[in-house]
């Protein structure tokens, strides 16, 4: 039997503001580590046998850039399924069961997060095996977690009969929320509970039996989508209204804690996280010997155990500890270790403030590369722009706004109304208001330059695009 590994991209970038934000998750961050937490997923999949090319799950905004940090490492989906609307994990899944399904009637779904670290790679290879052949038979298998703490942010699974065959597998006996403080102490004590770690290695006929008989409805509407769906060689794009109208479930609530088929790998030392706050992270991160993880251009004078994250600018720190301070070019966050889940209260207060923090970073990424805003005021805006070699952006129009351009870094071939011009460094071009224009990399090196709007609006939607790669074309 083959594995189909199936890689989650969602998220709403709520846990690790200032850096994930809604627009680019955690999963799309490299914090532990040279790789994104998304590449670190994809990679880590070599080592597994009988493995195929992952099925990516994402959104329409993200599909450039996981599809771009995918390129990166050499690996290339076998899908990239685009789902309109958020539906948590149990329509998203079924789905995926569904395009496995096409080409291997006897696929197995390994389910992983693509925003978890796991240091102990072959512990985790060995129990992805063991999972595979438990499922094999039928059975739906988690990858249980032993509890290093009383942890109150997972939930927990508690260990049933051993499958025997020498598999470090079990059944489940039961499952529990999120426990308070006293409850996962004694879980501790006792034994035989594990973190939900939110893996899962499942028969794809098998779960899309039992998600049938628990949630039809879920599959009916995930089956609509996919049959619906517009694919070409690069996407997967469901359909909007039918897989809108699936009940929004997660897999556990769907089938997981419904199903007699539910089984649990455990025993093996993965070495887990699911970086779910600053905390979670300052814990797996190296320390020097005060307790501090010092990362970036950070002075730190009589600081014990803090995490410092300088992205943009120096930080200096004094007579602090249990601390976390993470700066970015337009956000700071500095919090007590203590209470760094809270976090979340700073993007609700953002979100309801109408602010664009929560959402994008100063440093937008786009298809063909990447746009950071410099400075601002009334009826101007300063950017850097930065083009892929090869890439270009749509031919386009502002009714609002003229810009200019001025090369810093390689050579740009510009389409400026009629014209078509090639600028070298430190040359420059201005677009009227009005004027169809496109830019264009057509080097071997990445184009920089520096674009200077002005206008009566200077807003993102005021572009009008009649060409694009991308398939954003307005007319």
């Amino acid at each position: 039997m083959k594995i189909h590994p199936v890689i989650l991209c969602g998220g709403s970038g709520t846990r690790l503001w200032p850096m994930s934000r809604g627009g680019y998750p955690k999963q799309y961050l490299q914090l532990a580590g040279d790789h994104s937490l998304v590449q670190q997923t994809a990679l880590r999949l070599a080592s597994i046998p009988d493995t195929t090319a992952p099925i990516i799950v994402s959104n329409n905004e993200q599909r450039f850039i996981v599809s771009e940090q995918l390129r990166k490492v050499g690996i290339k989906p076998a899908s990239v399924i685009l789902e309109p609307v958020a539906r948590n994990t149990a329509p998203a899944i079924a789905v995926a069961a569904m395009v496995a399904l096409r080409n291997d009637a006897e696929a197995l779904l390994l389910v992983l997060p693509s925003d978890h670290v796991i240091l102990n790679e072959p512990a985790f290879v060995k129990a992805a095996q063991a999972a595979a052949r438990t499922a094999a038979d039928q059975f739906l298998v988690m990858f249980g977690i032993e509890p290093e703490s009383p942890h109150t942010g997972y939930g927990y699974i508690r260990r049933g009969a051993a499958l025997g065959d020498g598999r470090p597998a079990h059944t489940v006996a039961a499952f529990v929320e999120k426990p308070d403080l006293d409850k996962a102490q004694r879980f501790l004590e006792e034994g035989g509970y594990y973190w939900n770690s939110g893996m899962f290695m499942l028969n794809a006929a098998t779960y899309l039996e039992e998600l049938r008989r628990f949630e039809p409805e879920i599959a009916r509407q995930a089956e609509a989508s996919l049959v619906s769906a517009s694919e070409d060689p690069d996407y997967i794009r469901l359909d909007e209204k039918a897989f809108a109208a699936s009940p929004n479930i997660s897999v556990d609530y769907a089938v997981m804690e419904r199903t007699e088929r539910a089984a649990m790998v455990t025993g093996a030392d993965l070495g887990w996280n699911d970086i779910g706050s600053w905390s979670s992270l300052a814990e797996i991160a190296e320390r020097n010997e005060d307790g501090n993880t010092l990362i970036g251009d950070v002075f730190a004078e009589g600081v014990t155990n803090s995490y410092i994250r300088a992205e943009q600018r120096m930080v200096a720190t004094i007579g602090l500890d249990n601390i976390v301070v993470v700066e970015t070019a337009d956000a700071v966050l500095v919090a007590h270790r203590d209470r760094a889940q809270d976090v979340k209260k700073v993007v609700e207060w953002l979100n309801a403030s109408g602010r664009q923090e929560s959402v994008t970073h100063r440093r937008v990424v786009r298809p063909w590369g990447s746009y950071e805003g410099l400075d601002q005021g009334d009826r101007f805006q300063v950017k850097r722009i930065i083009v892929n070699p090869g890439s270009q952006l749509s031919l386009q129009m502002h009714h609002h706004r003229a810009e200019h351009w001025i090369v810093v870094k390689g050579t740009a071939l510009v389409t400026n109304g009629s014209e078509e011009i090639l600028l070298g460094e430190n040359q420059s071009t201005y677009i009227p208001l009005g004027e169809k224009h496109r830019l264009k990399n057509p080097g071997k090196i990445p184009l920089e330059l520096i674009e200077v709007q002005s206008g009566t609006y200077l807003g993102e939607d005021d572009i009008v695009r009649f060409e694009d790669n991308y398939g954003r074309a307005s007319s």
